[in-house]
């Protein structure tokens, strides 16, 4: 099979009827599936799938795994050519899958791909996960090319290049399979939140190379399985962003970087008291004590992971403060910033 086209599940039936008809209007081809993966749902997902869907392949996890290791179990015994890792709640466009699949056809050091993702709500602006592309800075912040911070430009056309980015989104991601298998997929212990610029950031530490298609385009609703704001997504951002420093940053940028990081986090967690937040203060508490109960685990894969870098010099990589430059210097845009990126021919 060349192109699998997996989608996880979870009490997402709603979703399901809503978006599915589009994955497969525009995915009719006889060298591609279309998987869902429950996570053990106790909504009416399998008899939607079965019953209405009668042409999608349907696949039963015994328990709720969470994201990252969902798509683990559901892509265990998957052979084909391409990966496509789909939420449930993006609508697809016509030609989407071309585009993505002849950019990788043409240079086997791609391992990802992802197309532009725009809102659903609002069709002339970028979608929060992931926009035209994910980058992060010398900190850990991720961001992306048309969307810094919580703000998110309108498509213009500024960001239509193919280049080469640091990450791409989990929303709509698109991984060469024996990659997908040689780097055992997710890291499990990230549960939700960040897992795929961990991967991403260990496919580059290897020499491999992540892209955006902007050419292939999919519309978010976003915030499907947790609220942009609930305490539970600021948890697993705080302490997944942790886990990602403190596994893939080379040696002599990890202490440091791993300090100034944490004083932010301090700065954060401040304001979130200060404004009367009360659970995200804790949660942010929370994610910092889990980080520290985690590192014998963390720095056994760190070593793993230094053994067999072949890079760490990446220019995805930010160089300043994207926090510093969104509050203090009033940049809301990626074309506003000094960062050079590169275009795949």
């Amino acid at each position: 099979m060349k192109l699998s086209i997996v989608i996880l599940n979870w009490n997402g039936s709603r979703h399901l009827r809503r978006f599915l008809p589009s994955v497969l209007k525009y995915s009719n081809y006889d060298w591609a599936e279309v998987v869902v993966a429950d996570n053990c749902s106790n909504d009416d997902s399998r008899e939607c799938i079965e019953q209405e869907f009668t042409g999608v392949k349907f696949l039963q996890l015994e328990r709720n795994y969470g994201f990252a290791e969902g798509y683990n179990r559901a892509l265990k015994d998957n052979d084909a050519e391409y990966i496509l890792l789909l939420n449930s709640d993006v609508e697809v466009t016509e030609n989407w899958l071309e585009p993505m699949i002849q950019m990788m056809d043409s240079n086997p050091l791609i391992a990802a791909c992802q197309p532009k993702i725009m809102q659903l709500e609002h069709h002339g602006k970028f979608e929060y996960a992931g926009a035209a592309g994910g980058f992060i800075d010398h900190y850990g912040y991720p961001f992306c090319r048309g969307r810094i911070i919580n703000f998110q430009e309108k498509d213009l056309g500024q960001y239509d290049a193919p280049i080469s980015v640091f990450w791409a989104s989990g929303a709509a991601i698109l991984v060469r399979g024996k990659y997908w298998h040689e780097f055992e997929g997710f890291d499990s212990d990230f549960w939700a939140h960040m897992e795929e610029i961990d991967l991403c950031w260990r496919m580059k530490n290897r020499g491999f190379k992540i892209t955006v298609c902007p050419q292939s385009k999919v519309f978010h609703l976003g915030g499907g399985s947790l609220s942009y704001g609930s305490p539970q997504k600021i948890y697993l951002n705080f302490r997944n962003n942790l886990f990602l420093l403190y596994k893939n940053l080379p040696k002599g940028k990890l202490m440091t970087t791993l300090f100034f990081r944490m004083v932010l986090d301090g700065v954060a967690a401040v304001q979130f008291l200060v404004t009367g937040q009360f659970k995200a203060f804790s949660k942010v508490l929370g994610a910092h004590r889990d980080f520290y109960k985690s590192l014998r685990r963390l720095r056994q894969k760190r070593k793993e992971l230094l053994r067999n870098s072949v890079t760490s010099n990446h220019p995805e990589i930010y160089k300043g403060s994207i926090i510093f430059d969104f509050f203090i210097s009033q940049k809301r845009k990626f074309s506003s910033l000094h960062f050079l990126t590169n275009e795949i021919d």
